[in-house]
């Protein structure tokens, strides 16, 4: 990353995405999405809560038409911008609002998401776009699981919803939820990152909801970031 006149610059691959505040900068799972988008020729894509657009501008970049979405104007207006700056402006349309409102009964043939699901006790809950980007409700499944369930409606034939999952919120729920919906379920990857910094504040709160979870054991270090799909048959 490169900072100019207090603005920094995110360089991935061929995309710079500009992240004008510090929410912004693309983490380590929109990264792992990025590198494991399942994208065939002449797809249509969605980026689901696409902040500063990375995932989308590089999905735009490889020639198909992009629908990014997000709840808060100011990142909308950031994507827009990274679009223009990208070179992508004509391929990727930029709408904001709540998950799928915005693109009404439209289908698509990807949706990516990589929502916030980091499990927030009560007292730590704000609602600005700071804590947006990161608190999944108390127990990390308030946006995954309304993504989940929303998603069959808006996916084409043989269409693929990725997103991104904390090992320790449970792979096996959230395959079983993406079964419960219709969705052949699966993992396309699996990485050990860092134990985030969130997490490590909020480990007995984590521990409470997941006590079985061998992951959480001790001070971990790292823990285990998966990109699951689930495909309309």
């Amino acid at each position: 990353m490169v900072s100019r006149g207090g603005v920094h610059f995110f360089l991935y691959e061929d995309c710079l995405i500009r992240v004008p505040t510090h929410e912004l900068v693309p983490k380590s799972g929109s990264l792992l999405l990025a590198r494991h988008l399942p994208l065939r020729p002449g797809d249509i894509v969605l980026d689901l809560g696409a902040g500063a657009g990375l995932v989308g501008i590089l999905a735009a970049k490889r020639g198909h038409r992009v629908v990014a979405t997000d709840i808060v104007p100011a990142f909308v207006e950031c994507l827009r911008a990274n679009a223009l700056l990208n070179g992508v402006g004509s391929r990727l349309e930029a709408r904001t609002g709540d998950l799928f409102e915005p693109v009404g009964d439209d289908a698509f043939d990807v949706i990516a998401a990589n929502p916030p699901e980091m499990p927030t006790p009560p007292d730590r809950a704000w609602d600005d776009p700071l804590s947006r980007t990161d608190n999944g409700g108390v127990d990390g499944w308030l946006l995954l699981d309304r993504i989940i369930q929303e998603s069959p409606p808006h996916l084409k034939p043989g269409g693929r919803l990725v997103l991104t999952l904390f090992g320790f919120l449970g792979t096996n729920r959230a395959l079983d939820s993406l079964r419960a919906v219709g969705l052949d379920a699966s993992v396309l990857a699996r990485e050990e990152q860092p134990f985030p910094r969130l997490a490590r504040e909020r480990l007995e709160h984590i521990r409470s909801l997941c006590p079985d979870e061998a992951d959480l054991a001790g001070r971990p270090l790292t823990c285990p970031r998966l990109i699951l799909c689930g495909k309309k048959e």
